[in-house]
């Protein structure tokens, strides 16, 4: 049990594991590194999964020689952009029928809603924009199946926001991740990234509350 405990630590946190992972697995860890960012893009039960500080960790390792940078370019944005394939393809067979339960703990309606609210606002520039907000990042996609989107066009925005957002915090972790002020408070700056990724949606939460009791109160 301890083992797969720690496995399941390393899985879930991998942006403040991954430099012991590179060093335990070497080459393999492009392979994690893929299937974290592919379930984080593509599986809509898998939200919490980290992203953004991923990016930037493994961008910042790669400046001090723990990844070659074009090959991680490649193998994460095509975790991205096959991961919002996925999604897309689930939203569009199975979407309905998944959040059909109000009350299911695992696929959560108020993602879903809050998803659409962003859609009714940005329109299809919605894949790309949500690729930078956490939770709305992997919904977007579902619903973008969901509601029918035309693929070709899901497909052109999908790899736009796929590529940017991949190569925005690798290359940003690659030349700011090991300025001695980053690197010797690299956990913060980690932290920081979540919550600065976070916030939109907490103050887009908190504006939705204080309407919703304000107009219970009238």
């Amino acid at each position: 049990m301890g083992l797969i405990t720690q496995g399941i630590d390393i899985f879930l946190h991998l942006d403040t594991h991954l430099n012991a992972v590179i060093h335990d697995w070497g080459a393999w860890s492009y392979l994690i590194l893929f299937i974290v960012i592919f379930a984080e893009t593509g599986l809509v039960v898998t939200p919490f999964l980290p992203g953004d500080s991923l990016l930037f960790a493994a961008g910042a390792l790669t400046a001090i020689g723990g990844f070659n940078l074009s090959w991680l370019f490649i193998t994460l944005s095509l975790a991205a952009i096959i991961g919002d394939s996925v999604n897309y393809s689930v939203g569009k067979k199975f979407g309905e029928s998944m959040f059909r339960n109000p009350d299911s703990r695992i696929f959560k309606k108020e993602y879903l809603d809050r998803t659409h609210r962003f859609y009714e606002k940005h329109g299809a520039k919605t894949i790309v924009i949500a690729r930078f907000m956490p939770i709305i990042r992997t919904f977007a996609p579902f619903v973008a199946g969901m509601g029918k989107m035309r693929y070709p066009r899901f497909f052109a925005y999908n790899v736009t926001g796929g590529l940017l957002w991949v190569a925005a915090f690798v290359i940003g972790g690659y030349y700011f991740g090991n300025v001695p002020a980053v690197k010797h408070n690299f956990s913060l700056v980690i932290l920081g990234i979540i919550v600065v990724s976070v916030l939109p949606g907490v103050v887009k939460f908190w504006q939705h509350h204080r309407k919703s009791k304000s107009n219970g109160q009238k």
